[in-house]
């Protein structure tokens, strides 16, 4: 805070909205979305929590040899990364999300399941 010359007071009072907003959503069951810039997204959909990384951010801390060394041991861990251009709510089951701390609804049109269709 002090380096940007933004009061502690000011930074507190962000975040607390920031969590109380967050609060909310998530008490009203919104499918919610959280971007650590740099780092990746932290998805809450339902009882589902899922942490997707930036590839570039799991190169930095493991190194881009050891992390596609790791990928081809663990196909896997390709499921917990993302891309910085894909919309966020193609993520999601139902295509619509809550992005913090933008606060914006992203909404992605998802095909009909094929068992409903049927029905």
């Amino acid at each position: 805070a002090t380096a940007a010359s933004v009061s502690r007071q000011k930074v507190e009072g962000c975040i607390q909205g920031t969590t109380s907003l967050l609060s909310h959503c998530l008490g009203k069951g919104e499918t919610v979305a959280f971007v650590l810039r740099n780092v990746g997204v932290l998805l809450v959909e339902g009882r589902r929590v899922q942490m997707r990384f930036y590839y570039d951010f799991l190169a930095r801390m493991s190194g881009k040899r050891n992390l596609e060394r790791a990928a081809f041991k663990v196909p896997q861990l390709l499921k917990r990364v993302v891309s910085r251009v894909i919309p966020i709510a193609s993520l999601t089951f139902y295509g619509r999300v809550i992005i913090f701390p933008e606060f914006e609804l992203e909404f992605v049109p998802k095909p009909i399941p094929r068992d409903i269709l049927k029905a």
